[in-house]
C-alpha cells in the first residue's frame, strides 16, 4: 500500500487520539483525522503550527519521515525513526564491513542509471541526448572518469530550453527553488525507506561529507533526481518564466511520491520503487546480490 503525504502551510494543532493525527484548523476551526498508519511522509511548512510529542513519537514508531520547513517555506530538518527494522544491527554490520570494491560497482550501477534516466528526459523534451546514452555505455566501477559530471553539464545546458542561461545552484534564480523543494521531498523519501530497510543513511558507498547526515540517501536519490526533473519541466510548461513557488506548485511537488515509475519491468508508484530499490541494496550489502533496482523514466 503507498503511504499518503500531507502537508500543512496554515496554523494547526497536531496531535493524537486512537491511533489517528487529529488535526484542528486555527483559521476555521475544522477538525479532521487521518490513521497514522497510511501516513509516510508529513511536512510542517507553518510557523504557526504546534505538534505534540506523544504525536511525533507514534509517527516515528511508524517509519513515517517528518519534514519541517523554514520561515522561507524551504525544508530544513528530517526527523527519522532510530528503530526501523528488526535486523537492524545486522544490516549497520554489513553496511559498515561493505567493501570497497562493491561500493564501486554499486556507484557504477547508480550514476549509469541516473544518466539513461536524464537521457529518457531529454527525449520526452525534444532534445538531443545521445551524448548521454554514450556516456551511459561507457561508466567504469565507481565512475573513475567522472562520467556523472560531463553528464551533468550536457543536460542541464538543454532540460530547460526556455532558461538558456539555466545554472544548477541550490541559491540559483528559478527553477532551482523547484528543483530544491522536489529534491528535499525526495530525499525525504530515501532516507525513510533506507530506515525502513535497516540501512544508516549517514554511510554513503560515494558521499563521504563528514557534515552530511543522510550521504547514502544523497547516493540513492540521484537516479530519481530526473523524476523530480520532470515535475519541474511540467511546472514551467505551465507558468513559464514565472516561477516564485505558488500553492499550485508545491501541490504538483507533492505529487512525487505517487507519480508512476519502471523498476525491474513493473509500473509502480515512486514511493514504493525507492522501498524496493533500499531493499535491494540491503541484499547487496549481505552478500545476496549485485544489483541495485533502480527506477526507470516511463
Amino acid at each position: 500500500m503507498i503511504k499518503r503525504t500531507l502537508y500543512f502551510g496554515s496554523p494547526a494543532y497536531l496531535k493524537t487520539a486512537n491511533e489517528q493525527l487529529v488535526i484542528e484548523m486555527h483559521d476555521s476551526g475544522e477538525t479532521k483525522n487521518a490513521p497514522i498508519e497510511d501516513i509516510g511522509l508529513l511536512i510542517l511548512d507553518h510557523q504557526q503550527i504546534t505538534i505534540t510529542q506523544a504525536l511525533l513519537a507514534k509517527l516515528l514508531a511508524n517509519n513515517t519521515a517528518v519534514v519541517t520547513c523554514n520561515h522561507t517555506h524551504h525544508p530544513v530538518g528530517l526527523l527519522l525513526n532510530l528503530d526501523g527494522n528488526s535486523l537492524q544491527s545486522q544490516h549497520f554490520r554489513d553496511q559498515i564491513e561493505a567493501s570497497i570494491p562493491l561500493k564501486k560497482q554499486l556507484w557504477q550501477q547508480t550514476v549509469t542509471s541516473k544518466i539513461l534516466n536524464q537521457a529518457a528526459l531529454l527525449q520526452a523534451q525534444r532534445q538531443e541526448n545521445k551524448l548521454l546514452i554514450n556516456l551511459a555505455k561507457e561508466v567504469k566501477s565507481g565512475d573513475s572518469e567522472n562520467h556523472e559530471a560531463r553528464a551533468a553539464a550536457y543536460y542541464w545546458k538543454r532540460i530547460f530550453p526556455e532558461f538558456l542561461e539555466f545554472r544548477r545552484d541550490r541559491e540559483g534564480p528559478p527553477p532551482n527553488n523547484l528543483l530544491n523543494y522536489g529534491y528535499a521531498i525526495l530525499r525525504a523519501l530515501v532516507a525513510r525507506s533506507l530506515v525502513a530497510s535497516g540501512l544508516l543513511p549517514t554511510l554513503g558507498i560515494h558521499h563521504r561529507n563528514q557534515y552530511n547526515s543522510y550521504c547514502l540517501a544523497d547516493d540513492i536519490m540521484e537516479p530519481y533526481r530526473p523524476f523530480v526533473d520532470k515535475v519541474v519541466c511540467q511546472i514551467i510548461r505551465g507558468n513559464g518564466k514565472f516561477l516564485e513557488m505558488t500553492p499550485s506548485m508545491k501541490k504538483e511537488l507533492l505529487s512525487i511520491p505517487t507519480m508512476d515509475v519502471r523498476i525491474n519491468g513493473q509500473k509502480s508508484p515512486l514511493m514504493n520503487a525507492v522501498q524496493r530499490t533500499t531493499s535491494s541494496l540491503a541484499k547487496c550489502f549481505e552478500g545476496r546480490s549485485r544489483k541495485l533496482l533502480y527506477p526507470q523514466m516511463i
